[in-house]
């Protein structure tokens, strides 16, 4: 083998690389002509032919990859027919065969034309012109051009024209050969090739790049030609179906894996998505799609998705969707207080927090039941999970089911376009606080229990259920064994909930915490008001003093609205001029006279007080008729007297909807 190299030797590998194939004369017109390409493309000749080429071909593409081959003739159609490299013709033009034909005139008027099968030109035009009489033949492989001179010698024909093989046998024979092909069709054919290389390379560059984008994507994909045959397969399909990624290239997909044949979307031109099909003992989510190119089909297109990867991208993003309530603010440690119990609702909550078991928080309205769930939230495993709350008795029976549920697009009238993910999914892999959960409605209750013991939730008009990991808080201010036995709450709910079990006490069950508890407050509630912290010292002093002959029915949140409505009439006063106790005692009487057993508030802790007092507000009001406990309905008169009846002043103070409020009224006979 004879390899030529030109001053492109040193070019960047970046340039195609071209091998010009050729012998004997057109050998000398590629010598000269391949320096003149030394800018664009690395062009080495190969002084061979035939079989002898291709090996030298196949080497130096393993060294590495030859874009573009250049070959004349019946070598040039050898090298087409074995290689996978393309391969461009010298072509002879109208031109090289006048010129030709006029150079051979001058030796006889009778000329033979020995010309490659499939490049031979229609002569009759010439001979007029020339006044030749053209004897053509035409052949196939080196031997039929060798034979095609001899019998063009045996007839006479002294001068013959054709290809370098054919040129090279005449003058050996004695005849005058002349060569067809001139510098301006091998410098053409070196052009064409530096184009081909050229457009070859963008497309390969392209392929690559789509090659890159598939081998990212989590979702298998297969891409095949109108023939079917495989293109592309990427790792993820290969990982999907235990197979080499290049394995099935070149094959036609229905013959390796008939269960993903793509003939009905050649044959039909139409997408086919979302089956369900086992694929080599594994269920696949299967697409087709057909490939149509500026309306042409020119192939299909197959994706598949792994049902159990689509499940775990699900539950990811549910972790990211924003909860519907605000992140838990608070830790174990907000619930302050030294009182033992204090420090032992703490040590059990923080139990509960290092379990998975679901918690039901047992305490009156205003205790912190909340904030307890919170600081269990905020101190177990879940805590950089959601964390999202519901109060169950403020919403009514269909709301909350397609607040707690969900439901799908088209499930009821007025259903948000694509369905809406309920609260039990916000909450996937985190905490959902249900607050007020023995106000829930008997028919919630069955589904919260389906939910509690398959992990799994079903929006409302789904028909699959949504698998979830959700850690389930329940409050509640009632006695639901009581309401158990009354019928009012399913007892196997009341199981499932009641594993473990949180009892949050009353303010009047760790009254030694209220100097604490009151001084935290009296600092938020500066800060917000914009007052001298320093200014709150004579109220704390009066409040402490004071709180033990209060029953604090309404708990912490009591204590809390105290606080911030003693600053909001009497702090800016305060923050202006010393307050002495005696001061801040009679402030606080004014501002607070439940707590000096004033408007029909009792002194729990007051000698000689066994009866509550009637003041004129709550004598104003309907008799109750008995439909709820006596403190219930004395802490919705205590409200009514405080808020001067005003329905939102008394939703806050009890912290309540606004229909529980009226459900409360109505069921103590103070509502119509």
């Amino acid at each position: 083998m004879t390899l030529s190299l030109h001053p492109s030797r040193g070019l960047p590998p970046s340039l195609p690389r071209i091998v010009a194939v050729g012998f004997r004369r057109i050998n000398k017109m590629l010598q000269e002509l391949a320096p003149q390409f030394a800018d664009r493309a690395r062009v080495e000749v190969l002084d061979m032919g035939y079989e002898q080429a291709v090996s030298g071909l196949r080497s130096l593409h393993r060294e590495r990859p030859v874009d573009v081959v250049v070959a004349a003739g019946s070598n040039g159609g050898y090298l087409r027919q074995r290689l996978d490299t393309p391969v461009v013709l010298v072509k002879v033009g109208g031109f090289d065969l006048m010129r030709a034909l006029a150079q051979a005139r001058q030796v006889s008027a009778r000329v033979g034309l020995v010309t490659y099968e499939g490049m031979a030109p229609d002569i009759r035009q010439f001979d007029g012109l020339f006044e030749l009489e053209v004897v053509q033949r035409t052949y196939h492989t080196e031997d039929e051009a060798q034979a095609s001179v001899r019998a063009l010698q045996q007839e006479g024909v002294q001068v013959v024209v054709g290809t370098g093989v054919v040129a090279d046998t005449a003058d050996q024979l004695g005849l005058t050969g002349v060569f067809l092909y001139s510098r301006d069709a091998v410098r053409e054919a070196l052009e064409d090739a530096v184009e081909v290389a050229r457009a070859a390379r963008i497309e390969q560059a392209k392929r690559e790049r789509l090659n890159t984008i598939l081998a990212q994507l989590s979702d298998g994909v297969i891409a095949v030609d109108q023939e079917e045959r495989v293109q592309t397969l990427n790792p993820a399909m290969a990982q999907l179906l235990s197979v080499a990624p290049g394995a099935w290239v070149g094959q036609r997909l229905s013959e390796v894996c008939p269960e993903l044949s793509l003939l009905a979307t050649l044959r039909l031109a139409v997408p086919d998505l979302e089956r369900i099909e086992r694929v080599k003992g594994k269920a696949l989510i299967v697409n087709r799609m057909p490939i149509l190119e500026q309306g042409v089909l020119t192939g299909a297109v197959l994706s598949c998705q792994d049902p159990i990867s689509i499940q775990r991208v699900d539950r990811h993003i549910r972790t990211r969707i924003k909860p519907v309530a605000s992140s838990p603010r608070h830790e174990l440690d907000a619930f302050l207080g030294d009182s033992p119990v204090a420090r032992q609702l703490r040590e059990t909550a923080s139990a509960c927090a290092r379990s998975q078991a679901t918690v039901l928080l047992i305490g009156e309205s205003g205790t912190g039941k909340e904030l307890v769930a919170q600081g269990i939230h905020r101190a177990s495993e879940r805590r950089d999970m959601p964390f999202v709350a519901v109060n169950c008795a403020a919403l009514s029976e269909s709301l909350l089911e397609s607040e707690l549920f969900g439901y799908e697009e088209g499930a009821f009238t007025g259903a948000r376009k694509g369905g809406k993910i309920g609260l039990f999914e916000a909450a996937h892999n985190g905490t959902l606080f249900l607050d007020e959960v023995g106000e829930m409605p008997p028919s919630l209750q069955a589904r919260l229990l389906r939910v509690l013991q398959a992990r799994e939730v079903l929006r409302v008009g789904a028909t699959e259920p949504t698998p979830v990991n959700v850690r389930v808080i329940a409050a509640t201010h009632r006695d639901l064994s009581a309401q158990v036995e009354q019928g009012l709450f399913r007892l196997d709910l009341y199981y499932r909930l009641n594993i473990l079990r949180v009892d949050v006490p009353p303010l009047r069950a760790r009254l030694p915490d209220i100097a604490l508890i009151a001084e935290a407050v009296a600092r938020q509630v500066c800060r917000r008001l914009q007052l001298d912290p320093s200014a709150a010292g004579p109220l704390l002093q009066a409040l402490v003093v004071q709180a033990p002959h209060h029953a604090w029915p309404g708990n912490v949140r009591e204590l809390e609205n105290l606080i911030e409505r003693w600053m909001a009439y009497a702090g800016a006063e305060a923050s202006r001029s010393p307050m002495t106790s005696e001061i801040a005692r009679e402030q606080l009487r004014r501002v607070a006279p439940e707590l000096f057993g004033g408007h029909g508030q009792p002194s729990a802790m007051q000698p000689g007080r066994a009866e509550p007092s009637t003041s004129p507000a709550s004598a104003a009001l309907p008799r109750s008729r008995g439909a709820v406990p006596a403190a219930n309905q004395q802490e919705l008169l205590e409200a009514w007297e405080a808020c001067a009846g005003d329905r939102s002043q008394m939703c806050a103070l009890l912290g309540i909807s606004r229909t529980t409020l009226w459900r409360r009224l109505r069921a103590a006979g103070l509502e119509a």
